[in-house]
């Protein structure tokens, strides 16, 4: 009798299509401002709507070499998601302590993939409890010499390196001067984002943008002073809301090694680039996927950046991932059934 073979899938290197993804040229936009080589990364592009993909990737796979089986994580909601479809994949159980008041479309999106969540009642908006939550996750991870998965290199620099991977994508396939806008929380994606440049045998300017509401990366920058912990993050800007320095003065030493500088945008610019983002050029991303090109529009305002420039544009998230932003900000018409008669005349009306 011949014995079939069971093909058991390789759980060695685990990738649910993460990476490569696309760099848009601006239609519209970039014509607007007066800058003709304006460009979008489409990081919303990723399995889960987002850049955490590449750093789940990075780290569940390390989890699975180690044969960890339990992962404990904290998130305002796209490394959340990540980590709770990744983990998924690779039976690994996860727990997800979320910033209080994270979009619900995150939060269900984590609990889809079978994530279990905990929000802790101003966790991820006051200092002082974030502190003491953090303190409590850092003591339990190791008792059980488990991974702490932050988006940070302060508190996991294995799934950061898998990050580091969007400045290769975006200097291999630009020439010439090139300049990125990273949005920034914690400083972790900036940080990494420099680190790719810095290992690239091309070279580009990093800029850190910031909310202002969450300024503690992005003045410091421009003063060259070190990172500044603020009591209480009041941006609206769901992802960046980060009141504790994380990866704060790496990344200012990291952008100012390549050039680059900060920019301090406010949330009525991050949502008016938002829509327009949506109107102008069919991209539909979350409000911390704006922030970038608010802060181009910014440092042009400044007169920091050459106009002739590759400027690279992240768009870090889906706007699927936050309506209820889409419902408050974009005054969307409420859409119903009109009656047979006065729709078949409005269509009648209508020219080529």
């Amino acid at each position: 009798m011949t014995q079939s073979l069971s093909i058991q899938p390789d759980f060695r290197s685990l990738c649910l299509g993460e990476g490569n993804t696309p760099l848009v040229k601006s239609r519209h936009i970039g014509h607007q401002l007066g800058l003709p080589n304006l460009y979008f990364k489409m990081e919303n592009l990723n399995p889960t709507g987002s850049y955490k993909d590449r750093f789940a990737a990075s780290l569940v796979n390390t989890m699975l070499q180690k044969q960890q089986t339990q992962c404990i994580a904290t998130s305002s909601g796209n490394t959340g998601a990540a980590l709770a479809a990744y983990c998924a994949a690779a039976k690994i159980e996860c727990l997800v302590v979320v910033v209080d008041g994270a979009p619900q479309g995150k939060l269900k999106q984590m609990q889809l993939y079978g994530t279990e969540l905990l929000m802790v009642k101003g966790f991820g908006i006051s200092a002082s409890i974030t502190s003491r939550v953090m303190e409590q996750l850092e003591k339990i991870t190791k008792q059980l010499s488990l991974p702490l998965p932050i988006s940070a290199y302060r508190f996991c620099p294995e799934g950061m390196v898998g990050v580091e991977s969007i400045a290769h994508e975006i200097l291999d396939e630009l020439e010439g001067p090139t300049e990125i806008f990273v949005p920034a929380g914690g400083g972790g994606l900036t940080l990494a984002v420099a680190k790719g440049v810095a290992a690239h045998s091309k070279t580009a300017r990093v800029h850190c943008i910031q909310p202002e509401g969450n300024d503690t990366i992005a003045t410091s920058l421009r003063k060259n002073i070190p990172a500044q912990a603020i009591g209480l993050s009041t941006t609206r800007i769901s992802g960046l809301q980060v009141a504790n320095v994380l990866d704060g003065d790496q990344t200012i030493a990291a952008c100012q090694s390549l050039g680059g500088t900060g920019q301090v945008v406010t949330d009525e610019r991050i949502l008016h680039w938002h829509k327009q983002l949506a109107f102008k050029e069919g991209i539909f991303c979350e409000p911390a996927g704006a922030v970038a090109l608010a802060g181009v529009e910014k440092a042009l305002q400044n007169k920091e950046i050459d106009p002739q420039a590759h400027l690279v544009c992240l768009i870090t998230g889906s706007g699927f991932k936050d309506m209820a932003t889409v419902e408050s900000s974009f005054n969307l018409a409420q859409v119903i059934p009109q009656d047979l008669e006065e729709s078949l005349h409005r269509l009648s009306t209508l020219t080529i």
